[in-house]
């Protein structure tokens, strides 16, 4: 990070928001704004917070449909994998949206009894966010196309076999163990870790002969007025996001994803998040101390799901893209140091909602909806302030909602001496133009800007679901007669 002012330097604003941070933040309408447009040497090392630069990326699987033998330079994955019934693997419960007595918030977390790993969709975008989570870029390193869908089929069985739990097969007495033994001799069952996987702009940049296929809105992230973007955290050929209830789990399937592609993929960046359980009921509370994501689109809704969030058919989009999603990643720092340095009432009328009750300034109750007509001039909720420019709650800005799936990051301290923690900023939506960009552009020169930096990311398209055991990740875009069926 260049040129940041150490805490005792740095001069508190007494108007201040997050300029360009993050949409939807403190339970706001609609999600975060936009990132940075850097790019960088593709296949460049990339750092992993908190682990390394992570080298040498991955690799891939089984045979290429048609071809006599392995891929070269991929790595054969050996998970003695059978097949069981198409509703074996299930994410454990989640629990979610509101409490049983329906006082609380509706924060787009709905109770579910399980997410089936075969679906036409990635059904886990919609899941809660989980106490933890892993954000991982990848290059891709794949020699050619058939290495390509190897990658796809390999990533495909690994996710399916995390997802279905059980015990790794056992190793040769010569050979290295089959598992790193992180969970103990089984793998937890019921889906423990959940697995959300995208492609950057970057895979159709014509190596695999898959320029006229991408997704009519994925691009390079785009730089907005207020980012300051450091090109080693930004895009990437694949995104790969791991979610579990504890780090244990989620560092054991990015252990065992990157040792089983090898040789296909390399790590861009890495960044690890969390979130706390409600403080004291409600939405998560972010490094702010405010509640985040409490206006969040129900997904229960699957109407109002497929109005927001899931691609459909048509619609100037290539075929193979139904069902799938737009993410946006964004990596943003907050300036925590100087933010508790700045009045309870300045930090509440930045945001525009009461801290301890997630309450917008007009309401009493975090469920409470503002009421802007009745304070034309921004006398209780300021113009500019977070809420009311991320979600002005006009007829236009309904179809711009995002659904947030965020956590806090804790890097520990920088080469100053300065905290170094913020906000990692997920959403999902069917369009990134209609929604978050539109979004990100209200919030440009909003006051909280003096408090955070948005320095990294990148935006993804969520593929399809696998929908059976013959299925695999992507197969519809990489299989020339576009169908998804047998092997």
């Amino acid at each position: 990070m260049s040129g940041e002012p150490t805490a005792a330097t740095r001069p508190v604003r007494r108007r201040g928001v997050l300029r360009g941070a993050m949409a939807g933040f403190g339970g706001v309408l609609a999600g975060s704004p936009a990132l940075a447009d850097v790019g960088g040497p593709h296949a460049a090392n990339r750092p992993v917070a908190g682990a390394g630069s992570g080298k040498n990326g991955c690799a891939v699987g089984a045979e290429a449909p048609g071809a006599s033998g392995p891929v070269p330079g991929v790595v054969r994955s050996s998970d003695g994998l059978a097949e069981g019934a198409p509703g074996a693997e299930t994410c454990a419960d989640l629990a979610g949206g509101r409490p049983a007595d329906g006082t609380g918030p509706r924060t787009g977390a709905a109770p579910r009894r399980g997410t089936p790993f075969h679906a036409p969709r990635q059904q886990t975008l919609l899941t809660p966010p989980a106490r933890a989570t892993a954000f991982t870029a990848f290059d891709v390193t794949a020699p050619d196309r058939a290495g390509l869908v190897e990658l796809l089929r390999t990533l495909t069985a690994r996710a399916r076999l995390l997802t279905r739990g059980g015990a790794p097969p056992p190793a040769g007495i010569t050979a290295p163990p089959t598992d790193s033994g992180v969970l103990g001799p089984r793998i937890p069952a019921d889906g423990a870790v959940r697995i959300t996987l995208g492609v950057g702009a970057s895979l159709f940049d014509g190596r695999y002969g898959l320029a006229d296929r991408a997704p009519r809105r994925l691009r390079a992230m785009p730089v907005f007025p207020d980012d300051d973007p450091d090109p080693a955290w930004c895009h990437g050929d694949v995104s790969l996001q791991l979610c579990a209830d504890s780090p244990d789990t989620v560092l054991h399937a990015l252990r065992d994803i990157t040792r089983h592609t090898r040789g296909g993929l390399q790590i861009r960046w890495r960044l690890d998040g969390f979130t706390a359980p409600p403080r004291p009921s409600g939405a998560p509370r972010n490094l702010f101390g405010f509640k985040d994501g409490t206006a969040n689109p129900d997904v229960r809704d699957a109407r109002l799901m497929d109005r927001l969030v899931w691609v459909p058919p048509g619609r100037g989009e290539p075929a193979w893209t139904a069902g799938g999603s737009y993410q946006v990643v964004r990596l943003i720092r907050m300036f925590t140091e100087f933010w508790d340095r700045v009045t309870l009432r300045e930090q509440e009328r930045m945001l525009g909602r009461s801290r301890d009750t997630g309450a917008p300034l007009d309401g009493d109750r975090e469920t409470d909806a503002p009421d802007y007509d009745r304070d034309p001039t921004g006398e209780v909720i300021p113009l500019d302030s977070h809420i009311r420019l991320a979600g002005p709650r006009t007829p236009e800005a309904d179809g711009q909602r995002l659904l947030r799936r965020s956590y806090s990051y804790d890097r520990g301290v920088d080469a100053g001496g300065s905290l170094d923690m913020g906000l990692l900023f997920c959403c999902y939506q069917q369009d990134p133009v209609r929604q978050f960009t539109a979004v990100q552009q209200r919030l440009a020169g909003e006051p909280l800007t003096d408090y955070v930096k948005p320095f990294g990311g990148g935006w993804f398209f969520v593929l399809p679901g696998v929908r059976d055991g013959a299925d695999w990740y992507g197969r519809a875009l990489l299989d020339a007669s576009g169908e998804r069926g047998g092997k």
